[in-house]
């Protein structure tokens, strides 16, 4: 369900999201069995965000154009991130019994970033996704989760792929990176 979800995703089509909700729900299952407690906590909010992201697609929003985010707000999001790793990973490190608790909360803080940008339909999305298939793999095949860290493989590829479909339509449309301008 989630390979369906992730390639249904980089076409650009509704159907990511309810069947990322099923994947979502299976693996918040395997990532606690496996002390992958971050992932468990982005299953939750992949859970969430899915239904947002259906509804706000389904309410015509999946045909309002891809756009690029401004240079500064992706400076400012990936900051963000890196802060949020540290600071949930030390505490998976103190608290729990986690298992690479700063690489996993780094898949988790930047799995968060990618998933406001694709619900949102901003190109750089994939970029934050393939960051996160990045870690995700070696993270994975570590707790001999071999089977998901080929599918993160093919996630990976996805993100490229997705990257060069989404970059093509915003070319198409010659929209540029959006500023918000405040008049006072």
């Amino acid at each position: 369900f989630y390979l369906v979800s992730i390639a249904l995703a980089a076409r650009n089509n509704i159907h990511t999201w309810w069947t990322g909700i099923i994947g979502t729900v299976l693996f918040s299952a395997l990532f606690f069995k496996v002390q992958l407690y971050a992932d468990v906590t982005l299953m939750v909010f992949y859970l969430g965000t899915s239904i947002y992201g259906w509804m706000y697609w389904k309410k015509g929003n999946a045909l309002s154009p891809i756009r690029a985010t401004a240079y500064k707000y992706i400076v400012l999001f990936t900051l963000s991130a890196l802060v949020t790793t540290i600071i949930y990973g030390a505490i998976l490190y103190w608290l729990t019994n986690a298992y690479a608790p700063f690489v996993d909360s780094a898949v988790l803080m930047f799995s968060v970033l990618a998933q406001l940008l694709l619900m949102k339909r901003r190109l750089e999305t994939w970029i934050f996704w393939i960051v996160v298939d990045t870690l995700a793999v070696p993270l994975y095949i570590s707790r001999e989760l071999y089977l998901t860290g080929i599918l993160y493989i093919g996630f990976w590829f996805n993100a490229w792929y997705g990257l060069y479909m989404w970059s093509k339509d915003t070319q198409k449309t010659k929209v540029t990176p959006t500023v918000k301008v405040k008049l006072s």
